[in-house]
């Protein structure tokens, strides 16, 4: 006879609430203490850059979680299918968040006389790199992390139970954080070279 881990069964409501509530005053805090002129710069585009900046790194600590709670899953040691679900559908809400808000960054990258036309005069390589490859890198995140949250919303309990989606989401959570790392790590340095 095998012992088994207990699974909880709190409820996903509260933790969306609570996850709510950690939003709204974290925003409240930033709104009131944040010198806007400070962060945002003078560039024509830094609402755009700090709405992404912003995602991606919210998106840093979704998908640090998720490894973290992917290697649990892994290891047989996740109890809240709950805790699960909202940061997975969290995780995934961020990923497409982070994308599209870096695809409206990348409007002015590519215009004439921006960072593209700099960088494919005088490092072409460093274009091909840290552009292109970083941005499709970082569209990988999505579908993993979608697909992650669809199991563990669709089968529940059951992805808890079952090795063979318990290892598949795990994996998917590490392949999140693994693309993110790349993305997050090329854009950080295509900022430092130029930025828009």
């Amino acid at each position: 006879m095998t012992e088994q881990t207990p699974v909880e069964s709190e409820s996903a409501r509260y933790l969306w609430l609570i996850v709510l509530v950690l939003g709204l005053i974290g925003l409240t805090i930033v709104l009131m203490t944040a010198p806007a002129g400070e962060l945002l710069g003078e560039s024509a585009e830094a609402v755009r850059g700090a709405l992404h900046g912003t995602a991606a790194g919210l998106f840093m600590v979704t998908a640090t979680v998720g490894l973290f709670q992917g290697y649990r899953l892994f290891a047989g040691q996740a109890r809240s299918i709950a805790e699960l679900q909202v940061g997975s559908v969290v995780n995934a809400t961020l990923a497409f968040l982070t994308i599209l808000l870096g695809n409206w960054v990348y409007i002015p990258y590519r215009v004439s006389g921006g960072p593209r036309s700099y960088f494919l005069e005088h490092a072409p390589e460093a274009h091909k790199v840290f552009f292109e490859f970083k941005e499709f890198a970082a569209l990988f995140t999505l579908p993993f992390a979608v697909a992650a949250s669809f199991i563990l919303v669709d089968y529940g309990a059951a992805a808890l139970r079952r090795r063979d989606l318990s290892t598949l989401v795990s994996v998917l959570l590490a392949l999140v954080f693994f693309y993110f790392l790349v993305a997050f790590g090329l854009g950080a340095a295509v900022t430092k070279l130029k930025s828009v």
